[in-house]
């Protein structure tokens, strides 16, 4: 089974267990849609990489009513899920089965991701953050609230050992907790120190961690310019 496949089988339960598998999930998303800087009426143009089920891109539109989503994903039973989010928003979502790794076009405002750039390895985040910024337009921003592996062999463990205790406490079934460790399988994560010197190395000024609670961490950056429709959400 590949990742396309992993992510294609979980997608009928995916978001029901996001809550459990993601302990500090209200604090984690929350985050990741407050920092966004621009007017709630402002007609965006918003990239989602690796938007599967369109969770956080949902909630983006949510608060930025008028932009226009577009979800980028491998897994297609994942973006059949993301389309019948948005239709009950009633909002028309653009849709793309693709890798985002290899390539993707476009000039947005705004390109985020949840979740999903930690399965890539080290030289394809630094790739990929180039593009980023090179697709966003003049004072875009890119949100990433995704998974950073410890700095220390023993601040690893002690994230990993706090995520389990964490979704143990909250009741996940044996066979929910071993399909989260299949697709664990495909994490390649790296430190947020790392990470944040490839986004400045890209480009990206007031790079930032917005907020982290063990690995969970929500980071990202804008692109110089003068920024389209920007405001405090």
């Amino acid at each position: 089974m590949d990742i396309q496949q992993a992510f294609n089988t979980a997608a009928a339960d995916y978001d029901g267990l996001r809550r459990t598998l993601i302990p500090c999930f209200d604090d984690f998303y929350g985050t990741a849609v407050r920092v966004i800087p621009f007017e709630r009426t402002a007609p965006l143009d918003v990239l989602d990489l690796g938007g599967g089920t369109g969770l956080y891109s949902g909630m983006v539109q949510a608060v930025l009513p008028n932009a226009q989503i577009t979800v980028l994903d491998l897994a297609a039973e994942m973006l059949e899920k993301a389309r019948v989010r948005f239709e009950g928003m009633g909002k028309s979502v653009r849709i793309i089965i693709g890798d985002y790794a290899s390539t993707f076009e476009g000039s947005y405002d705004l390109i985020i991701s949840g979740l999903s750039i930690h399965h890539l390895e080290d030289a394809e985040k630094e790739r990929l953050y180039d593009r980023i910024y090179l697709s966003l337009k003049p004072g875009g921003m890119f949100v990433n609230a995704d998974q950073v592996m410890g700095s220390t062999t023993e601040l690893e463990k002690l994230y990993r050992q706090n995520w389990l205790e964490e979704v143990r406490a909250r009741g996940i079934s044996d066979e929910a907790l071993d399909a989260a460790y299949k697709r664990m399988e495909y994490d390649r994560m790296a430190p947020l120190e790392h990470q944040i010197r490839w986004l400045e190395a890209a480009g990206f000024q007031d790079v930032d961690c917005w907020y982290k609670n063990f690995s969970f961490a929500v980071f990202g950056g804008r692109r110089s310019g003068s920024p389209h429709g920007l405001d405090i959400l």
